[in-house]
Protein backbone atom coordinates (compact mmCIF):
# COMPACT_ATOMS: atom_id res chain seq x y z
CA UNK A 1 0.00 0.00 0.00
CA UNK A 2 1.21 3.32 -1.16
CA UNK A 3 1.19 6.04 2.26
CA UNK A 4 -0.22 9.34 1.38
CA UNK A 5 0.58 12.42 3.51
CA UNK A 6 -2.28 14.04 5.36
CA UNK A 7 -1.29 17.65 5.24
CA UNK A 8 -1.28 20.56 7.75
CA UNK A 9 -1.35 24.20 6.38
CA UNK A 10 2.54 23.50 7.76
CA UNK A 11 3.37 20.59 5.75
CA UNK A 12 1.56 21.12 2.64
CA UNK A 13 3.00 22.50 -0.50
CA UNK A 14 3.37 26.19 -0.30
CA UNK A 15 0.49 26.14 -3.24
CA UNK A 16 -2.09 23.87 -1.28
CA UNK A 17 -1.46 26.69 1.81
CA UNK A 18 -4.52 29.16 1.24
CA UNK A 19 -6.48 26.22 -0.21
CA UNK A 20 -6.13 24.54 3.16
CA UNK A 21 -6.43 27.79 4.92
CA UNK A 22 -9.59 28.04 2.96
CA UNK A 23 -11.03 24.32 4.17
CA UNK A 24 -10.06 25.57 8.08
CA UNK A 25 -12.25 28.50 7.74
CA UNK A 26 -15.23 27.20 5.53
CA UNK A 27 -15.56 24.03 7.27
CA UNK A 28 -13.67 24.89 11.22
CA UNK A 29 -11.50 22.00 10.32
CA UNK A 30 -9.45 20.84 7.76
CA UNK A 31 -11.34 17.45 5.86
CA UNK A 32 -9.30 14.37 5.52
CA UNK A 33 -9.69 14.48 1.38
CA UNK A 34 -8.77 18.13 1.38
CA UNK A 35 -5.38 16.82 3.95
CA UNK A 36 -4.93 13.97 1.52
CA UNK A 37 -5.28 16.36 -1.77
CA UNK A 38 -3.17 18.72 -0.98
CA UNK A 39 -0.28 17.02 -1.77
CA UNK A 40 -1.26 17.99 -5.76
CA UNK A 41 -2.21 21.88 -5.32
CA UNK A 42 -3.93 20.89 -8.79
CA UNK A 43 -6.33 18.11 -7.88
CA UNK A 44 -7.30 19.87 -4.71
CA UNK A 45 -7.93 23.21 -6.53
CA UNK A 46 -9.68 21.00 -9.18
CA UNK A 47 -11.72 19.42 -6.40
CA UNK A 48 -12.51 22.65 -5.09
CA UNK A 49 -13.64 24.60 -8.37
CA UNK A 50 -15.90 21.34 -9.41
CA UNK A 51 -17.66 21.55 -5.60
CA UNK A 52 -18.22 25.59 -6.46
CA UNK A 53 -19.73 24.64 -10.03
CA UNK A 54 -21.50 21.87 -8.67
CA UNK A 55 -23.30 23.58 -6.18
CA UNK A 56 -24.01 26.40 -8.82
CA UNK A 57 -25.95 24.21 -10.72
CA UNK A 58 -29.99 23.97 -11.52
CA UNK A 59 -30.27 21.06 -9.30
CA UNK A 60 -31.76 21.21 -5.59
CA UNK A 61 -30.48 20.37 -2.74
CA UNK A 62 -32.03 16.69 -2.95
CA UNK A 63 -30.91 16.59 -6.37
CA UNK A 64 -27.15 17.19 -5.19
CA UNK A 65 -27.83 14.67 -3.19
CA UNK A 66 -29.14 12.09 -5.51
CA UNK A 67 -25.91 12.21 -7.47
CA UNK A 68 -23.01 12.58 -4.63
CA UNK A 69 -24.18 9.73 -2.89
CA UNK A 70 -25.33 7.53 -6.35
CA UNK A 71 -21.51 8.13 -7.32
CA UNK A 72 -20.28 7.76 -3.68
CA UNK A 73 -22.05 4.37 -2.99
CA UNK A 74 -21.44 3.05 -6.75
CA UNK A 75 -17.76 3.42 -6.25
CA UNK A 76 -17.90 2.09 -2.78
CA UNK A 77 -16.33 5.20 -1.23
CA UNK A 78 -15.91 4.50 2.95
CA UNK A 79 -15.14 8.05 2.92
CA UNK A 80 -17.61 10.01 0.96
CA UNK A 81 -20.23 8.26 1.90
CA UNK A 82 -20.47 9.52 5.68
CA UNK A 83 -19.06 12.62 4.60
CA UNK A 84 -22.20 13.17 2.11
CA UNK A 85 -24.65 11.89 4.72
CA UNK A 86 -23.99 14.42 6.97
CA UNK A 87 -23.65 17.15 4.85
CA UNK A 88 -27.30 16.05 2.85
CA UNK A 89 -28.29 16.48 7.18
CA UNK A 90 -26.62 20.34 6.81
CA UNK A 91 -28.56 20.78 3.72
CA UNK A 92 -31.76 19.46 5.19
CA UNK A 93 -32.27 16.71 2.89
CA UNK A 94 -34.90 14.27 4.22
CA UNK A 95 -33.12 11.47 5.50
CA UNK A 96 -35.32 9.07 4.01
CA UNK A 97 -33.86 10.41 0.67
CA UNK A 98 -30.58 9.77 2.66
CA UNK A 99 -31.28 6.23 4.02
CA UNK A 100 -32.30 5.09 0.46
CA UNK A 101 -28.98 5.89 -1.07
CA UNK A 102 -27.14 4.52 1.33
CA UNK A 103 -29.18 1.49 0.93
CA UNK A 104 -29.41 0.80 -2.07
CA UNK A 105 -33.25 1.20 -1.73
CA UNK A 106 -36.37 2.51 -3.54
CA UNK A 107 -36.36 6.45 -3.34
CA UNK A 108 -39.30 8.56 -1.73
CA UNK A 109 -39.90 10.17 -5.44
CA UNK A 110 -39.97 8.60 -9.43
CA UNK A 111 -38.61 11.67 -10.28
CA UNK A 112 -35.35 10.91 -7.60
CA UNK A 113 -35.14 7.26 -8.90
CA UNK A 114 -34.86 8.78 -12.65
CA UNK A 115 -31.69 10.48 -11.51
CA UNK A 116 -30.45 7.74 -9.64
CA UNK A 117 -31.20 5.31 -12.69
CA UNK A 118 -29.68 8.00 -14.79
CA UNK A 119 -26.57 9.29 -12.53
CA UNK A 120 -25.87 5.08 -12.63
CA UNK A 121 -25.81 5.07 -16.37
CA UNK A 122 -23.19 7.60 -16.81
CA UNK A 123 -20.99 6.16 -14.38
CA UNK A 124 -21.66 2.51 -15.45
CA UNK A 125 -21.59 3.16 -19.13
CA UNK A 126 -18.79 6.05 -19.51
CA UNK A 127 -21.16 8.50 -20.78
CA UNK A 128 -22.26 6.34 -23.22
CA UNK A 129 -25.82 6.40 -22.33
CA UNK A 130 -28.73 4.86 -24.67
CA UNK A 131 -30.81 7.46 -26.83
CA UNK A 132 -33.74 5.24 -24.64
CA UNK A 133 -32.66 5.98 -21.21
CA UNK A 134 -31.77 9.33 -22.24
CA UNK A 135 -35.13 10.20 -23.21
CA UNK A 136 -36.72 8.38 -19.88
CA UNK A 137 -34.25 11.16 -18.12
CA UNK A 138 -35.36 13.82 -19.75
CA UNK A 139 -39.21 12.43 -19.30
CA UNK A 140 -38.89 12.52 -15.81
CA UNK A 141 -38.70 16.45 -15.63
CA UNK A 142 -34.74 16.84 -16.06
CA UNK A 143 -33.09 18.69 -18.99
CA UNK A 144 -30.36 18.66 -21.01
CA UNK A 145 -28.78 20.55 -19.01
CA UNK A 146 -29.17 18.11 -15.92
CA UNK A 147 -27.38 16.01 -17.97
CA UNK A 148 -24.41 17.74 -18.18
CA UNK A 149 -24.76 18.86 -14.91
CA UNK A 150 -24.89 15.11 -13.73
CA UNK A 151 -21.42 14.99 -15.61
CA UNK A 152 -20.07 17.57 -13.20
CA UNK A 153 -21.14 16.01 -10.11
CA UNK A 154 -20.06 12.63 -10.97
CA UNK A 155 -16.54 14.10 -12.10
CA UNK A 156 -16.42 15.86 -9.11
CA UNK A 157 -16.66 11.98 -7.10
CA UNK A 158 -14.58 10.55 -9.14
CA UNK A 159 -11.27 13.09 -8.01
CA UNK A 160 -12.80 12.04 -4.09
CA UNK A 161 -13.62 8.60 -4.20
CA UNK A 162 -10.46 7.64 -6.20
CA UNK A 163 -8.47 9.77 -4.00
CA UNK A 164 -9.69 8.02 -0.83
CA UNK A 165 -9.52 4.29 -2.27
CA UNK A 166 -5.79 5.17 -3.11
CA UNK A 167 -4.96 7.38 0.15
CA UNK A 168 -7.72 4.88 2.26
CA UNK A 169 -8.19 8.29 4.12
CA UNK A 170 -10.15 8.07 7.45
CA UNK A 171 -13.34 9.03 8.03
CA UNK A 172 -13.77 12.36 9.79
CA UNK A 173 -14.55 12.27 13.21
CA UNK A 174 -17.49 14.58 12.83
CA UNK A 175 -18.82 11.71 10.18
CA UNK A 176 -17.77 8.55 11.86
CA UNK A 177 -21.32 8.33 13.55
CA UNK A 178 -22.38 8.04 9.78
CA UNK A 179 -20.02 5.19 8.76
CA UNK A 180 -20.96 2.67 5.95
CA UNK A 181 -20.18 -0.27 3.98
CA UNK A 182 -21.73 -1.38 0.72
CA UNK A 183 -24.33 -3.97 1.58
CA UNK A 184 -22.18 -6.46 -0.69
CA UNK A 185 -19.05 -5.91 1.07
CA UNK A 186 -20.59 -5.70 4.50
CA UNK A 187 -22.25 -9.39 3.88
CA UNK A 188 -19.29 -11.14 2.56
Amino acid sequence: MTDFVRHTIESAPEASKPLLETSLKNNGRIPGLHAVMADSPSLLASYNFAHQQFMATSLSDEEKTVVWQTVNVEQDCHYCVPAHTGIAKMMKVDDAITDALRNETPLPSAKLEALRDFTLLVIRDRGFVSEADTQAFLDAGFTRTNILEVILGAAQKLMSNYTNHFAQTSVDQVFEKFAWEKKSTAAA
